[in-house]
């Protein structure tokens, strides 16, 4: 029997401990409350009620994979725990999940698995989904929740987190998708978790905008407003005040949408070039209002480099207009006066006055420029001894691998420094020890990411909170966003507990048991494209491997390559397309092309419509390769069962991956020998059968008698003389 050991479970843990033995449950607790604590309870419950089950822990990063196999291996009697990563073969991720009882792992490697059979997913007694919020549209998660819930004779889910969303739509999309029957969730507030929470106190600072940043911004809002007045006249938009950073990101959506469905109004153009002016405006004005001089500036000067050299209207247009340019020169005075923004200069004073009653602080800012300069303004403070912690995304080179996060965190919970900086990587998928004082250098209009942020402090001991907010700007904004947002999430969250009528879906039997013995050969590559997927979902017996050429195998005659619409243009701009096409013709005696996608064709790149139809030709009547067009992923992968189904009928499923170029007709192999002759193609060897008629008369030609072929000039004529004439030195 396996049990827990160096903790004891919380009154509100075993609550919800027995509502997760009953039913798929979501958990959603205040970070820093022990949810995967209590995941572990539900994991020993279930293993030792399904002997030789195992337990599947996903979690959206590898460095929280590590912490969580390690928290599971502290607490618990349970002997074999592993955590799977892609840097691992399948083969050993196979062996490993053989010989355990736990595994835990990102959900792309897991899908991959799954896909190839690695996994088996009927053992599986326990499916844990950490930060489930991700649980929407195509994220990995929806799919593995699905197999699992298709295969497995005693399927239990669990989903854990600390703000699933802020609206009714977004928290019950992600209760259908992983299959939840009931809720449990929890606040600081209320009585069973009360006892055990420290109390978080919150002060919001608020500082003044001085004049000088006031005359800059008001340039700013003058120029984003002649923008929006444009949009209006065109009939982009129905008002011209402040529009939100997602309703802009929407209007461009659907204007880009307009024409790639065909429409060629000039209007439309004009309207997504003032839109992408005035989206430039906007993070400028937020840059400066919420970060401060050295942002904003910076952020200036590439868009006058990039206008120097780009081709694009909106960067060269934005640049000269004059409100812009009276922004552009107030803020370069700033910078040249080494002008501070008020929040600068208030976060040092606040670290400076905390820092003898705080062993750690923890600072969160979204922007990474920003956050290198505090680094270097804190460790200026006689005390302060501060890190940076970012993503592993390369940025100026600053980033940190995965094992330099991982040991980072250690050295902050050792105590090697005291103060550490955090962009929004710290918020979500690591868990950062417990810190005594948090500052907001911004807030954020998201409750999912304020809930993260703010979890972070009063974990075992009174915490702190300090939100910097500049009044008067998007700073005091995103404050009541997010404090609105987040009531609204806990109020949904407690109506659903109550009125909870979401049925466990019951799986559509309707495929044909045919589909049971198709087999497709899928290349590698392929794995993110949602077709791989699908096919799975349909009982295909996909065969994930590296193909040498194609995307998808059917039979041994038929290889299809499959095209994006965008792909499909960028592969004729790099010449990829050419080389792709040859060889999928030289493979397979059944080729075809399928090109994916609703875009307009014609519009995706700045390329000549002639272009592409030549394209278009070549492939369909010079190489003779069917061109079919499907919508998405979904029509592709339902053509792709259509061709297996014809291919493999009568035969079980069963082929293999040919090895070989498909067999060379006669005609094939006399030019093939007559093109490798010097500075002889394909169309040159045409030509000399046609008139010599037979290889052999080709190779003994005069030099007179080939220069009598078009094209064949007295170079080429001694040069083919001299190849065929040459002796053979075994040597050079």
């Amino acid at each position: 029997m396996f049990q827990i050991k160096e903790f004891s479970p919380r009154l509100y843990q075993e609550t919800i401990l027995y509502t997760a033995i009953r039913a798929n449950t979501l958990i959603c607790l205040p970070t820093g409350r022990g949810k995967t604590k209590t995941a572990l309870l539900v994991a020993i419950h279930r293993l030792n009620n399904f002997p030789n089950s195992k337990i599947i822990f996903l979690t959206p990063t590898k460095p929280l994979a590590a912490q969580i196999a390690q928290e599971f291996r502290d607490c618990s009697t349970i002997p074999v725990i592993h955590t799977f990563t892609g840097e691992m073969k399948p083969e050993e991720r196979e062996k490993l999940f053989k010989e355990a009882q736990v595994v835990v792992s990102t959900p792309q490697g897991m899908s991959n698995d799954i896909i190839n059979r690695k996994i088996d997913l009927k053992q599986v007694s326990l499916l844990v989904f950490d930060e489930c919020q991700h649980a929407v549209q195509n994220y990995d998660y929806v799919w593995i929740a699905k197999q699992y819930n298709k295969v497995s004779p005693y399927p239990r889910i669990l989903a854990l987190s600390a703000s699933p969303g802020s609206d009714l739509e977004k928290i019950t999309e992600v209760c259908q998708n992983l299959f939840i029957e009931d809720i449990e969730v929890r606040s600081d507030d209320d009585p069973d978790l009360k006892l055990y929470a420290q109390e978080t106190v919150v002060d919001y600072v608020l500082v003044d905008l001085p004049k000088d940043f006031k005359e800059a911004r008001e340039y700013l809002q003058v120029c984003y407003k002649k923008k929006m007045k444009i949009l209006k006249e065109l009939g982009a938009t129905d008002s011209i005040v402040q529009v939100s950073k997602t309703q802009l990101l929407s209007m461009q959506k659907e204007m880009q949408k307009r024409l790639a469905q065909g429409e060629r109004d000039p209007e439309v153009w004009q309207s997504l070039s003032i839109l992408a002016e005035a989206m430039k405006i906007q993070f400028t004005q937020e840059l400066f209002e919420t970060q401060g001089v050295s942002a904003a500036y910076e952020y200036i000067q590439k868009l006058y480099k990039e206008a120097e050299i780009t081709k694009v209207k909106a960067t060269k247009n934005l640049v000269v207009d004059s409100d812009f340019k009276a922004a552009s020169y107030k803020i370069s005075t700033l910078f040249e006066q080494k002008t501070e923004h008020p929040k600068f200069l208030k976060l040092l004073e606040l670290v400076k006055e905390e820092l003898p009653h705080s062993k750690k602080i923890l600072i969160f800012n979204n922007f990474r420029d920003s956050a290198l300069k505090l680094k270097t303004a804190l460790n200026a403070i006689a005390g302060v001894k501060c890190e940076l912690f970012v993503g592993q995304a390369k940025k100026k080179g600053l980033g940190l691998s995965q094992k330099q996060q991982i040991q980072m965190l250690e050295d902050f919970k050792e105590e090697k420094f005291n103060s550490l900086i955090a962009t929004s990587v710290g918020e979500e998928g690591i868990d950062i020890p417990a810190v005594d004082l948090i500052i907001f250098y911004e807030p954020v209009p998201s409750a999912i990411r304020t809930v993260q942020r703010r979890g972070r402090t009063g974990r075992m001991e009174k915490g702190k909170v300090i939100v910097l907010v500049t009044k008067g700007t998007r700073d005091e904004a995103y404050r009541w966003t997010a404090h609105h947002k987040e009531n609204r999430m806990h109020r949904v969250l407690k109506d659903l507990k109550q009125k909870f009528t979401l049925q466990r879906p019951q799986e559509q039997q309707s495929l044909q048991s045919f589909n049971q013995k198709l087999k497709i050969y899928a290349d590698s590559r392929e794995k993110g494209s949602g077709v791989i997927k699908y096919l799975v979902d349909q009982n295909i017996d996909v065969r994930m491997q590296n193909l040498d050429v194609g995307d998808f195998l059917v039979s041994e005659k038929v290889g299809v390559e499959r095209k994006e619409i965008r792909d499909f243009v960028d592969s004729i701009i790099d010449k990829r397309l050419l080389s792709q096409v040859k060889a999928l013709k030289e493979t397979f005696e059944k080729p075809l092309l399928v090109i994916e996608g609703t875009d307009d064709l014609y519009s995706v790149r700045k390329v000549h419509p002639n272009a592409i139809r030549g394209m278009l030709a070549w492939i369909a009547i010079d190489m003779k390769i069917p061109i079919l067009y499907t919508k998405d992923f979904r029509d592709t992968a339902e053509l792709l069962i259509i061709l297996a189904r014809r291919e493999q009928e009568d035969k079980d499923g069963e082929f293999s991956i040919r090895g070989e170029r498909k067999p060379l007709s006669v005609k094939e192999l006399q030019e093939f020998i007559v093109a490798g002759l010097p500075g002889v193609g394909t169309q040159l060897a045409q030509s000399l059968l046609k008139e010599f008629k037979t290889v052999s008369n080709v190779m003994n030609a005069s030099e007179e008698t080939l220069q009598n072929v078009e094209k064949i000039g007295k170079k080429k004529a001694v040069d083919i003389r001299k190849i065929l004439d040459e002796n053979y030195k075994e040597k050079d």
